[in-house]
């Protein structure tokens, strides 16, 4: 190939390498033109770190409070939570509102925050909405129970047995609960415990303070088997009257509890 040939070649090289650069930018201005009416991709959301830390806290104060593992005027330090859930203030003030909402906490601004003593004058209400709910519930039940319910029910008893001879009192309170929620259940109505348990919550507070009182957790074991009997023969106005005497006992022994715990009651009916 001549000398001249070569140049050709050269020039003819570099007009093609110009084209092609040229065509390339050319595309890349359509692509992003055509980009422009692509819809956006959504950003990335954060983890809920803040809510589920407020559940959480929400979750093991109301817990510790209604157990009586934090007792009636016992002071809360919002540091010393926020510290151990290594988290800021704020999810712990959050949960700590839910709480004041449900009276179970009481806020001082000059003084601080304290478990909230048990209103004395709201149980009364609590307990005979309790009663109507479950009045409904063993009557039914007792119409409805099969033999299969029947000995749920039993099974349940025994391990309220084994909870007393273990002097068990949180697992007893806990069998006591699965008790009456099987109870719900055979009535076709689980619901309504679902009711009770929202209504109950400062009774049950005053009910961990009756359990270590010696023969207590005995005498409801025979309550509930009186229940359980009536429920048992298919006999809706036993059950009844069983329930309403259970429910009535509890009523009864408020003013024992207060006399043995005078610091944890108050006469308020809402804190």
């Amino acid at each position: 190939m001549d000398g001249r040939s070569s140049c050709v070649s050269k020039a003819a090289l570099k007009r093609l390498a110009q084209k092609m650069a040229s065509d390339t930018e050319r595309g890349a201005v359509r692509t992003r033109r055509s980009d422009r009416h692509k819809p956006a991709k959504p950003a990335a959301r954060p983890v809920q770190r803040g809510a589920s830390a407020t559940a959480g806290i929400y979750r093991d104060l109301r817990d510790d409070i209604v157990s009586l593992r934090r007792r009636p005027g016992e002071p809360i330090i919002e540091n010393q939570i926020a510290q151990t859930y290594g988290v800021s203030r704020t999810p712990v003030r959050e949960a700590m509102l839910k709480l004041a909402d449900e009276g179970l906490i009481e806020v001082f601004p000059q003084s601080g925050t304290f478990v909230s003593r048990i209103p004395l004058a709201a149980l009364p209400e609590a307990i005979a909405i309790r009663m109507a709910l479950e009045e409904a519930t063993v009557r039914l039940a007792a119409e409805r129970a099969t033999r299969s319910q029947v000995a749920r029910l039993r099974v349940c008893l025994e391990v309220q047995r084994e909870r007393e001879a273990a002097g068990d009192h949180e697992g007893f309170h806990q069998s006591d609960e699965e008790f009456h929620a099987l109870l719900a259940e055979i009535a076709g109505y689980p619901g309504f415990w679902t009711v009770v348990q929202q209504v109950k919550v400062q009774v049950d507070r005053y009910r961990r303070l009756t359990l270590p009182v010696r023969g207590r957790m005995g005498l409801v074991i025979e309550e509930h088997e009186a229940v359980l009997d009536a429920i048992a023969d298919h006999d809706p106005k036993r059950a009844v009257q069983a329930l309403v005497a259970h429910l009535n006992d509890l009523q009864v022994t408020i003013a024992e509890a207060q006399k043995a715990n005078p610091l944890y009651f108050t006469d308020r009916k809402t804190n």
